[in-house]
């Protein structure tokens, strides 16, 4: 065992072993260093073979270990492992020259907790529903028969060969492939921006939009489809304008992209029998529908012709229908003029008798009453109503001038006393009144001057006193001495 480990001394010739013989070496090695572990992780893939034997992932964030029970094993492990399951597996670690892999002969296994990765499913799926982007209300219905189908896949293998096989079987469309990877890193970007870039085509352009879209991908573990649970990629799916069909894994796969679609199916094949309908289906259903609208077009027509046909058998002929008018038409005439003869007569006896009983007296009474009310009337109306009216204007015109009067004079008061007040209080803030208390204001020109610096400076100074200013000559200002300042002399000739 020393001969095998240990390097060999410089200048003897290095042994040579057997590939049999290093893999007895390693299994031995393992199996007796480690002998007996109990090993905690996550359960990977999961694969009852026909014979019997289990073989299953054990898996933490970076490594993966492989583990297997034997057929006659697999009654005492406890459990049977499921994946994604959090557990504790007990064994003996051994090697295989045959893969060159080392191994857990698993013997028990117990429940640890749930696994990180559902956890992380399973609260990713909660915030993600909480946001409502599983809500019913947001899906679409797909479209009856789209022009262009959209599919997001892998160009290799059995999926994209299995959709354009069915869509052709059923009823040929034209397919844009938007090539991405299905699992690893690049997965959930790639898929996020092969739907986006799809919705972003403009539709009927060189490169059409299409009216349908669908994501698949072939079964796989739980770690192969994860791409299809990552937020991007269910944000991607229900911002998505064109309607989508996620088509990933198996019956048995649920991803979260599954919730955020419009429409799951449970396999590619599923997803392609979903988009279109059989067109030799379609084309025998179309035809049923115009047989029973020509019959029904037939039956309508025969069935209307022979209703009118009956109607038109219980009708009168026209000749019986005119006959009666015609006649009493006919007695009518006849009768007419004398119906006209005798009204007039009758007219004229009436008018007779009305005019025979009026006499030129009584109308010219009746006239006279007439005009007696109705200057009455009008006197009364013009005397009485108007001065009434008059009176009531004119009272009501004097009431609204004396109040518009008093108001204007109110309001000129209110204005003087303003003016009052505001000359006093600029008279009081004004620096003409501190002119007054003794006070002067020196000025270079229309500056007022305030320090010895500026007097110095000044071209021409001049003195403001309450009675009026006074000009003096430059360089009339010094710094105040401490002695008592000496009289200016006579040859000086200004005020200093």
């Amino acid at each position: 065992m020393s001969d095998l480990i240990d390097d060999p001394q410089p200048g003897s010739n290095t042994p040579e072993f057997s590939v049999a013989e290093i893999a007895g070496a390693v299994k031995k090695l393992v199996e007796g260093e480690l002998g007996w572990v109990r090993i905690r992780g996550e359960v990977g893939r999961v694969v009852l073979a026909r014979s019997g034997h289990l073989y299953f992932d054990l898996k933490d964030d970076r490594n993966v270990l492989s583990c297997m029970t034997w057929k006659g094993q697999v009654p005492g492990l406890g459990i049977m492992p499921e994946e994604g399951m959090e557990v504790v597996a007990e064994g003996r670690m051994t090697a295989s020259g045959f893969q060159s892999k080392f191994a857990l002969n698993a013997q028990h296994i117990a429940v640890a907790g749930e696994g990180a990765l559902m956890a992380l499913l399973e609260k990713r799926k909660k915030q993600l529903a909480s946001e409502g982007l599983f809500g019913e209300d947001r899906k679409q219905q797909l479209p009856y028969l789209p022009d262009i189908i959209g599919v997001v896949t892998s160009p290799q293998g059995a999926v994209i060969r299995d959709i354009l096989h069915r869509l052709r079987d059923r009823f040929p469309r034209k397919v844009l492939i938007w090539p991405v990877a299905v699992q690893g890193e690049n997965c959930a970007p790639e898929v996020a921006r092969a739907i986006a870039g799809f919705n972003a085509l403009t539709p009927g352009g060189a490169l059409p939009r299409p009216d349908l879209l669908i994501v698949a991908r072939g079964g796989g573990s739980i770690e192969d489809l994860w791409g299809f649970n990552e937020e991007s990629v269910v944000r991607a799916a229900a911002a998505s304008d064109i309607p989508l069909i996620s088509a990933v894994g198996h019956e048995t796969d649920t991803t979260l992209i599954d919730y955020a679609s419009d429409k799951r199916a449970p396999t590619p094949t599923a997803a392609a029998e979903l988009a279109v309908p059989v067109r030799l289906e379609l084309m025998a259903w179309l035809d049923g529908q115009d047989a029973r609208l020509t019959q029904s077009l037939t039956s309508g027509i025969r069935t209307r012709g022979q209703r009118l046909h009956d109607l038109s058998r219980a009708l009168p002929r026209v000749e019986t229908l005119t006959e009666g008018p015609a006649q009493r038409l006919d007695a009518l005439g006849d009768r007419l003029p004398a119906a006209l003869t005798k009204s007039v007569q009758t007219r004229r006896v009436a008018l007779s008798e009305v005019s025979g009983a009026l006499r030129p007296s009584q109308i010219t009474r009746m006239f006279s009453n007439a005009k007696q009310r109705l200057e009455s009337t009008s006197a009364r109306l013009n005397l009485n109503a108007l001065q009434t009216r008059m009176s009531n204007q004119r009272t009501d015109y004097d009431r609204q001038a004396q109040r518009l009067s008093d108001a204007g004079v109110r309001q000129m008061k209110t204005l003087v006393d303003q003016v009052k007040n505001l000359d006093r209080l600029m008279q009081t803030v004004g620096y003409e009144a501190t002119l007054k208390r003794g006070f002067a204001v020196v000025r270079d020109g229309e500056t007022v001057v305030s320090t010895t610096k500026a007097a110095k400076s000044a071209g021409a100074l001049e003195i403001q006193f309450a009675d009026g200013r006074v000009a003096v000559g430059p360089g009339a200002i010094s710094k105040p001495a401490k002695k008592k300042p000496v009289p200016p002399t006579p040859e000086q000739g200004d005020l200093f």
